[in-house]
């Protein structure tokens, strides 16, 4: 995961949301996580498509937002937002 890898590399939050300012599932991920107490970072993609691109390419996930879990010193990847809700993670 290079384009992810590279975002990830500077920061010290949580999570690291690739997202979107039309999306309201966006939204819901950054409240979800902030009403749990977590720290995220948002990489916006609506004007950037080519990052949108290589993070399907990266990932298979499509759609908005895809979210990655940087705690304990590791990317892992979770998906959107319903992914995080049933994930169990938080």
């Amino acid at each position: 995961m290079n384009i992810v890898s590279n975002d990830a590399k500077d920061i010290d939050t949580d999570f690291l949301i690739y997202s979107a300012d039309f999306c309201p599932y966006c939204v819901a991920a950054e409240r979800y996580l902030r009403s749990h107490g977590f720290s995220y970072t948002i990489v916006d993609l609506t004007h950037n498509l080519e990052k949108r691109r290589e993070i399907i390419i990266e990932t298979g996930h499509r759609t908005v937002p895809v979210i990655f879990d940087l705690r304990n010193n590791q990317i892992a990847f979770i998906g959107g937002f319903d992914n995080l809700q049933e994930s169990g993670i938080v």
